[in-house]
């Protein structure tokens, strides 16, 4: 699936599941709230925190991957759903961030003592 694709999807399923779009600012919020969850699991599995005994993630790597995984499609599906409403092409978009970044950071991370083996 290419990204467009997948702008387009959303599209159709909002259109006809989902009835309509939130409004863009109840999507924002949605996103900040998607973000928070992922977050909440990256802290769990990557970080100091744990997860409660007897929670599905703290069964086997493949439920935390499964979790992971799903908040991030959620973040995505929010975030796609923001593009669909702005106007805002994210193939398009996208290409031209890794142009900025290129341009911006061609030297940059090469020269960054932290980064160095």
């Amino acid at each position: 699936m290419t990204i467009a694709n997948a702008q387009q999807q959303v599209d159709e399923w909002i259109k006809t599941v989902g009835v309509r779009y939130f409004s863009e600012l109840t999507n924002m919020a949605i996103l900040t709230e998607e973000v928070g969850e992922l977050a909440r699991h990256m802290s769990r599995q990557f970080g100091e925190q744990s997860y409660k005994e007897g929670s599905v993630a703290s069964t086997s790597e493949e439920a935390r991957r499964r979790l992971l995984a799903d908040e991030m499609a959620d973040v995505l599906w929010v975030l796609i759903c923001l593009a669909n409403q702005t106007g805002v092409d994210l193939t398009d978009a996208l290409q031209k961030n890794f142009e900025k970044k290129t341009n911006r950071d061609a030297e940059r991370h090469q020269n960054n003592e932290k980064l160095k083996p």
